[in-house]
């Protein structure tokens, strides 16, 4: 038996304050909205935002949800259709609250990529997969 990916869930130390980040900002649609969790529309995996404290009751007190995070726990990738579309996106974002930590650049990998922070400090990466110069194929 395989165990199948069903969700992500961010927890938060403010749900609404980065819920409504990931609702304005990132264009997500709200399917359930409740003070200590949101959950939002998305084909294949569920994304959700819980509140870090009820995951702490949930949980016993587990140090993991009383201790402050330090670093990176995760990153979610948003893919765009172009080069010029993560860079125009990425910018939209940052025009509407995101924290800018690089602008979507050409990367060695082949892809345009730029790295962006939501309001609790979790980077996440846009992207863009650099077409094939004629005579590369």
């Amino acid at each position: 038996m395989r165990a199948q990916l069903e969700g992500i869930t961010v927890l938060a130390n403010d749900v609404p304050r980065l819920a409504r980040f990931y609702r304005d900002v990132l264009g997500f649609n709200t399917v359930i909205e409740e003070n200590h969790y949101v959950e939002f529309e998305n084909s294949g995996v569920r994304l959700a935002i819980f509140s870090k404290p009820l995951m702490a009751d949930n949980t016993n007190d587990h140090p993991s949800f009383t201790e402050e995070r330090k670093g990176q726990a995760f990153e979610l990738n948003f893919k765009c259709d172009s080069p010029e579309e993560a860079r125009g996106t990425y910018h939209d974002f940052v025009s509407k609250g995101a924290t800018g930590i690089t602008e979507p650049k050409s990367m060695s990998w082949g892809h345009t990529t730029g790295f962006f922070a939501d309001p609790e400090g979790n980077i996440h990466s846009i992207f863009a997969v650099n077409p094939v110069a004629k005579g590369e194929e």
